[in-house]
C-alpha cells in the first residue's frame, strides 16, 4: 500500500473502533498516533532496507508480528498509565491496519496472498530482485509499476476504489472535527 491508502485506511477503522467502544470520536493526540502507527512499519524498514542494506527487504523488522506484537503490548502497559490510554489503542489499530493492507492489497492488486513478511525472520523474507539506486531509485520504481497497473482496466477500477477510500476517510475526518489540526488552523 501506499503512503496514503495505509494513513485512510487505518483512520477509517481507528475512528469506526471509537465510535463503537467509546461512542467517541479520535482526539488530536489520537489522530497523529494514527499517522504514527499507519506508517511505522515502512518507515522502519524501507530505510534500513533500501537505504541501508541492513535488511533483506522493505517488509521484514517493522512488518514481523513477532517484532510488532511485543512492542504493541508495551506501547498498550504504558498507554494504561497515561491520561490518554485510547491513544495507545489508536497506534495498536494502526500498527494492525499496516500489516493487514500489506496483505490485501497484493491480494486485491494480483491475486498473490503474501503473509510470509509476517513471520520474518522465522520465515525467510522475498527478497525484490530489481531496483538500484537506494530508497530513492526503488520509489521510483515501485511509483512507475504503480502507473503502469493503474493504466490497465484492472488498476482503473483500482483507482476508483483507492480514491474512494481517501475520499471517505477525509470525509469522517472532517466529521470528526478534524482532529490533529491545531484549532486555529480549523476553518
Amino acid at each position: 500500500m501506499w503512503p496514503w491508502e495505509h494513513l485512510a485506511f487505518a483512520y477509517l477503522i481507528v475512528s469506526g473502533f471509537y465510535r463503537l467502544a467509546w461512542r467517541d470520536r479520535p482526539t488530536d493526540v489520537a489522530a497523529v498516533v494514527i499517522a504514527v502507527g499507519a506508517l511505522l512499519p515502512d518507515l522502519v524498514d524501507k530505510p534500513l532496507a533500501w537505504g541501508l542494506g541492513v535488511l533483506p527487504t522493505g517488509r521484514s523488522l517493522g512488518h514481523s508480528l513477532l517484532v510488532v506484537v511485543p512492542v504493541l503490548v508495551v506501547v498498550l502497559a504504558l498507554g494504561r498509565r497515561t491520561r490518554d490510554p485510547r491513544a495507545a489503542v489508536a497506534f495498536a489499530i494502526a500498527t494492525l491496519s499496516h500489516l493487514a493492507g500489506d496483505v490485501l492489497y497484493p491480494l486485491v492488486v494480483s491475486g498473490e496472498l503474501r503473509v510470509r513478511f509476517l513471520l520474518w525472520p522465522f520465515v525467510p523474507a522475498h527478497v525484490h530482485d530489481g531496483g538500484s539506486g537506494g530508497l530513492f531509485g526503488r520509489v521510483v520504481e515501485y511509483f512507475g509499476d504503480f502507473l503502469s497497473f493503474l493504466a490497465t482496466p484492472r488498476g482503473a477500477l483500482f483507482l476508483a476504489v483507492d480514491i474512494g477510500l481517501v475520499l471517505a476517510a477525509v470525509a469522517v475526518w472532517y466529521l470528526d472535527g478534524m482532529p490533529g489540526i491545531p484549532d486555529r488552523v480549523r476553518p
